[in-house]
């Protein structure tokens, strides 16, 4: 099955996230979304790329897979994860992060070029100064980052 990548709107990257995501609920903003299509132009992933969720990584210059989700369409993740390193680049970012559940292989970024650079430690995110309605169960996660060109200056 030959699977291509397009931009899309987030509202329906959310609609998969919402149907198909395992432990978060669709994302609040984006800087973009890419979709990935089958020959029949079914959508069958999403990938929705924003502003880093912590904030001590709050940068112009750094870009956050917030969401990842498939349908379980054979290579769809790792094309996405590529897909979204390219539009990253071609945007000027320096740094494409993302984060897995230590639970979850990896595989994906891995195929995709991406570099497993950090356990972080488990807790409960949700704070009296930053509520968090999408608060899911406390398990450490890998930051990942994808390979990026160097910075000219």
């Amino acid at each position: 099955m030959g699977l291509t990548t397009l931009q899309i709107d987030l509202r329906s990257g959310n609609s998969l996230v919402e149907r198909l995501h395992r432990h978060h609920k669709p994302d609040i903003g984006h800087k973009f979304t890419l979709g990935c299509v089958d020959e029949a132009g079914i959508l069958r992933g999403a990938a929705i790329c924003g502003r880093p969720k912590g904030r001590w990584k709050n940068s112009e210059r750094i870009l956050e897979v917030t969401r990842l989700v498939t349908d379980g369409t054979r290579n769809a993740c790792s094309i996405l994860y590529g897909a979204a390193r390219r539009e990253a680049i071609k945007r000027g970012y320096a740094k494409l992060i993302t984060y897995t559940r230590v639970d979850e292989s990896g595989i994906s970024l891995r195929a995709a070029g991406w570099i497993q650079v950090a356990r972080i430690k488990g807790r409960h995110w949700d704070t009296p100064s930053r509520p968090r309605a999408d608060s899911t169960e406390i398990i450490d996660r890998f930051r990942w980052e994808a390979q990026m060109p160097e910075a000219h200056s």
